[in-house]
């Protein structure tokens, strides 16, 4: 299967650059698989859409402002060159692994531009408005080179290193969104149930919902069952190679309580439907799935790379809220997987039509 398979045109008007005025004023589109129906409403109005029984799956990760704008220390100790630093992931005893002895804070982390970051060299960082305009919030020591590019970093720091990436980190806005993050990214580039730092990206399906919208759910008899998947690099790099089956996913930490483990293994053994709130919350139980007389899910934590594209067979998920997905990518390559990849075109070809806002800050899609 080809990666040209999964491509389609879409007009650079239509990709999202700020969130709707409303967290569920956004525009929802709903297919049918059953009769390939398609209606177009708004998102306030998917509890017509769910039913008593109905078990929605969401990703309570939190989004930490992972982007960190520096400048390079000279061997005079002054600030020079301006960096860019995007968190990957925590590497742990990274120090350690890399010599540097007992390091607090180390994490893989893409950097531009590379060729002026090698190991041994330290960057700076200041909050803007900070009173430390030479950085003395947070410095950075390169360690070493990582994978495809990256580097392994240690952090240096006073008091707790979340506190002073708040104060002087920006929120990751992908790169399709062709402008600076604004303090009104810190709160709508999250959902309303985050709980847990880890993501470099936000579960971007989430952030439709309302604790109003959610209270209701639960009022009419909707079960919501709360796991955790550290959004990580893979959605910040295209697919590079021609054949679907060539490509190979970075893997990224999940965590599945027993609570709601229970809560969705409950739902599957009584027959009613689990719904996925984004692609996140798709893999994390697809990669929980065991059999046992029927499929469920395991607790606890682990890592996954699972890559789900045409032809997997879904062991947990019955249906899907999600965004509109970038051509060629391997989220659109997963909704292919749950419908049909030629529908699923024809459905995009119907929302360009209708003028759908595309990817993060954009509208919505249920798959039933």
């Amino acid at each position: 299967m080809r990666i040209d398979e999964f491509d389609y045109e879409l007009p650079e008007y239509l990709i999202a650059q700020k969130p709707a005025d409303r967290r569920d004023g956004s525009r929802l589109l709903v297919v049918n698989r059953r009769d390939d129906s398609i209606e177009h409403r708004h998102f306030y109005d998917i509890l017509e859409y769910l039913k008593p029984g109905d078990c929605l799956v969401l990703n309570d990760s939190r989004v930490i402002p992972a982007r960190l704008f520096g400048r390079k220390l000279g061997a005079d100790g002054k600030p020079g060159a301006n960096v860019e630093f995007l968190l990957i992931r925590r590497v742990e005893d990274g120090g350690e692994q890399h010599g540097t002895g007992d390091a607090g804070e180390c994490w893989e982390t893409m950097v531009r531009p590379g060729r002026r970051l090698k190991p041994g060299d330290t960057v700076c960082f200041s909050g803007e408005g900070s009173d430390h305009p030479e950085g003395k919030l947070l410095k950075a020591k390169i360690v070493s080179f990582g994978e495809d590019g990256t580097r392994i970093v240690e952090f240096q720091y006073e008091g707790l290193f979340m506190e002073r990436l708040e104060e002087t980190g920006a929120m990751p806005l992908p790169p399709y969104i062709e402008r600076p993050s604004e303090d009104e990214d810190r709160e709508r580039y999250q959902t309303v149930y985050n709980r847990y730092e880890g993501s470099v990206a936000a579960p971007t399906a989430g952030l439709h919902f309302t604790e109003e919208l959610l209270a209701k759910a639960r009022e009419m008899g909707v079960d919501i069952a709360f796991v955790t998947l550290h959004v990580g690099i893979g959605t910040f790099r295209p697919v590079k190679c021609e054949r679907v089956e060539d490509h190979h996913m970075h893997f990224e930490e999940y965590t599945i309580s027993s609570e709601a483990a229970e809560t969705i293994n409950r739902a599957k053994r009584e027959g009613r439907r689990v719904i996925c709130v984004g692609t996140t919350s798709t893999r994390t139980i697809e990669s929980a799935a065991v059999k046992e007389d029927i499929w469920q899910v395991r607790e606890g934590s682990s890592s996954t790379g699972i890559f789900i594209y045409p032809g997997y067979e879904f062991k947990i998920t019955d249906a899907l809220i999600t965004n509109f997905h970038l051509p060629k990518s391997t989220l659109l390559m997963l909704i292919s997987a749950l419908y049909d990849r030629e529908k699923i075109l024809k459905v995009y070809e119907e929302a360009v039509r209708e003028e759908y806002r595309f990817f993060s800050y954009g509208d919505a899609m249920f798959i039933v």
